[in-house]
């Protein structure tokens, strides 16, 4: 059995390291808009799938900081494929996301 000193830094550095957002954004990316549907009149230009880690041991991650870490990452997909504008094609399930890549005028 692991002395009680170890167990607490473990549960700490747990808990610092969910806190910590581990997705920066790109440069380009800020121009990225984000669409809670498919837009009208736009050019399609395809679609990405995102991933973060959702889960650190025993420990569930924030489900807001993980949804906000794959829009990010979606963002950051965006501007290497042309696209200005991103929809989530569904909800976040174990830490992974997928995006359809728009450009619009």
């Amino acid at each position: 059995m692991m002395p009680l000193s170890i167990r607490v830094a473990a549960v700490l550095l747990v808990l610092a390291l969910s806190a910590c957002t581990f997705v920066k954004m790109a440069p380009g990316a800020q121009q990225v808009q984000v669409l809670a549907a498919a837009p009208q009149g736009c050019q399609p230009r395809g679609e990405v799938v995102v991933s973060v880690t959702h889960k650190v041991g025993f420990y569930e991650r924030d489900p807001l900081r993980v949804r906000d870490e794959l829009e990010i990452l979606a963002r950051n997909e965006a501007p290497a494929l042309g696209a200005n504008r991103i929809s989530p094609l569904g909800p976040p399930e174990a830490g992974e996301q997928r995006w359809a890549l728009w450009h619009c005028r």
